[in-house]
């Protein structure tokens, strides 16, 4: 298999380069996807597609949109004295400021529903349009085993509602699958749902041609394997009813190879490097927030509230894991769908 690690320079741009994506990590099989016009250039690939729900209005957002919507804070104040503007080129300066106290925090307020929260649909070839709203990362761990990490990003995360309480809104949110490959084949698939998430085998899972199929949630945008209804009040537990659901459904397809950029990541040295000198790469070392810190003073049901804290990035998504679930996870591959 070609080394993901080996890195060449980049001519003329000073960026060290990852060789090459691997073929497979976007390409599987042969036949084009026949949900999409045949003019779509993505022949048989494995990225996953994303079932967005019929009743979505929180969309996939631009990564760089998120920065420019918003201006980082430490306890609620602004911060001052960075470099400007921010970019994803420099993003990581901020963990000077707070670590992982800062926040990128909306111009509005979260409570001002602004227009841009609604991200951007996906067009009929499942393009989101002027919005780069998906990161994937490679992990090679050196014998033979890929992983293949889809992060999907929506500007806002709309939480359940309970009890006739909304419960868990909040500026940003980071989901994502991972496809974990073998000497190139794929094997099986993470899917992340809030603070936990499942497994399948690659064979178990649905698919439009070779590509493996995630159901999104309303709002929420946890990913999961069937349409329906999900419900998440245990972790890891996808129940078909219950207090705190989740909704998923064939609404509008995307494809999140459409606008991504792409990093290998070495689990040694902790080091992301982009496959094209064209992605910006040191927002992956932000340590901070990707939203508004938890609006204070609010009235809370069990401990949950209306407006909670964004999440942080990429990096903090457990890159290095041995099995395909979270090392901090105790969960089986499954080997079927339960509907």
């Amino acid at each position: 298999m070609k080394s993901v690690l080996a890195l060449v320079l980049g001519a003329g741009t000073g960026y060290a380069l990852a060789q090459s994506l691997p073929d497979y990590v976007l390409k599987y099989g042969t036949s084009k996807p026949s949900m999409f016009p045949q003019e779509h250039d993505v022949i048989g690939v494995t990225a996953p597609l994303v079932w967005l729900d019929v009743n979505e209005t929180y969309f996939p957002g631009d990564i760089y949109g998120q920065v420019q919507n918003t201006y980082p804070a430490l306890n609620y104040t602004k911060i001052t004295g960075y470099t400007t503007p921010l970019t994803l080129d420099n993003l990581d300066q901020l963990n000077a400021f707070g670590n992982t106290n800062v926040y990128l925090t909306s111009n509005e307020g979260i409570e001002a529903f602004p227009a841009w929260f609604h991200g951007t649909q996906p067009n009929s070839h499942g393009v989101t349009e002027g919005a780069t709203s998906c990161a994937i990362v490679t992990v090679d761990h050196g014998d033979g085993t890929l992983d293949a990490f889809y992060f999907y990003f929506y500007s806002f995360n709309k939480g359940d509602i309970v009890l006739g309480a909304v419960w868990g809104d909040h500026v940003g949110d980071w989901e994502h699958n991972m496809v974990r490959f073998t000497n190139g084949e794929p094997q099986a698939l993470w899917y992340s749902q809030h603070s936990g998430g499942e497994a399948f085998t690659y064979d178990a899972v649905l698919k439009i041609n070779s590509r493996p199929v995630s159901y999104s949630g309303q709002g929420t945008h946890a990913n999961y394997a069937i349409q329906g209804v999900h419900d998440h009040t245990i972790p890891g537990v996808n129940l078909p009813f219950g207090p705190v659901n989740d909704y998923t459904s064939n609404g509008t397809l995307w494809d999140p190879t459409g606008n991504y950029y792409a990093y290998s990541y070495d689990n040694v040295t902790a080091v992301f490097t982009a496959y094209d000198s064209s992605y910006p790469v040191n927002w992956l070392y932000f340590n901070g927030q990707w939203g508004d810190i938890q609006v204070a003073k609010q009235r809370g049901i069990f401990g949950q509230y209306e407006y909670t804290s964004g999440p942080n990035g990429p990096k903090f998504k457990s890159l290095v894991r041995t099995n395909v679930c979270p090392d901090r996870d105790d969960c089986d591959v499954l080997n079927h769908l339960w509907y």
